[in-house]
């Protein structure tokens, strides 16, 4: 199991640019959600070779401003498996184009659910 969560990581990457801005001048949050999720889903995916919906986004942590210009890293990782639902934490990290400077901006915990093609619960431990 150890090896399959371990290739179920994703990461994504992305410029930041103005047209992503809110009036603040900073990454639109919900901009941020959407990133999150479609990262979380791929990675719940990779997991489970399922049909997979999102359940729920907790513990959602804006924890530093994202600029223009910026490069934001979004990772998402399996951090619980039960029968049928899993959690995916999910980072963001911002590192600025022309330096060193990395740093964890956001994280969240999503859940997602495996369903049949009728949208209804099934067992993670058929796949």
């Amino acid at each position: 199991m150890d090896k399959r969560i371990e290739s179920s990581e994703t990461r994504q990457s992305r410029v930041i640019l103005p047209g992503l801005l809110n009036d603040h001048g900073i990454l639109f949050g919900g901009t941020a959600m959407q990133w999150m999720d479609e990262v979380a889903y791929i990675t719940a995916t990779r997991y489970s070779k399922m049909r997979m919906v999102t359940v729920s986004a907790g513990d959602v942590n804006f924890i530093l401003p994202v600029y223009s210009g910026m490069i934001a890293e979004v990772i998402g990782t399996i951090k619980k498996v039960g029968s049928v639902r899993l959690k995916v934490q999910i980072e963001i990290y911002v590192e600025d184009m022309h330096s060193n400077n990395r740093q964890k901006a956001m994280d969240a915990l999503f859940t997602f659910a495996a369903v049949d093609d009728n949208h209804k619960p099934v067992s993670l431990h058929c796949a």
